[in-house]
């Protein structure tokens, strides 16, 4: 099934970049790419989103687990009958195992995505995905409502 064949290159994908920066580059290092704009800087976050919830590893391992079973099995009820909800759900499929899998080996995530202009959280390639992800949601959800008149 495609969907699950996006998940895991995103899985790949955030796996691999982590994996460049936790052997590149110092924790706290920045390396600008615009200066002033968006630098890669080597982070480790043990919260949620925006550094939230510090330190309740269990407690995100429990809640991916469950997200995942839920979008694995909404994924293979769904399918290619509803394919904007389908790759919405892969993406965060292949964020939240990118994350769970940093969060179940270390305890912490690696970040390194920084958008320096606006100071904004230093995230990574599952952030990402999951942030599309429900964005694409959303989306498909307001468009439904508007084609049913709603």
């Amino acid at each position: 099934m495609i969907y699950f064949i996006i998940a895991i290159v995103i899985i790949l994908l955030d796996q691999w970049t982590k994996y460049l920066v936790a052997t590149h580059m110092q924790i706290g290092e920045s390396i600008p790419l615009i200066p002033e704009v968006f630098h890669l800087t080597s982070h480790r976050n043990m919260g949620a989103a925006f550094g939230i919830l510090q330190n309740q590893r269990w407690l995100f391992i429990a809640i991916t687990l469950v997200v995942v079973i839920g979008i694995i099995v909404s994924l293979v009820r769904i399918g290619k009958k509803q394919p904007r909800t389908s790759l919405a759900l892969a993406l965060v499929l292949g964020g939240a195992i990118g994350n769970f899998i940093d969060r179940a080996a270390t305890g912490q995530v690696v970040d390194f995505l920084y958008i320096k202009l606006i100071n904004f959280p230093i995230f990574n390639v599952a952030d990402m995905a999951i942030t599309f992800g429900v964005v694409l949601l959303l989306l498909d959800i307001l468009l439904e409502s508007r084609r049913k008149g709603a």
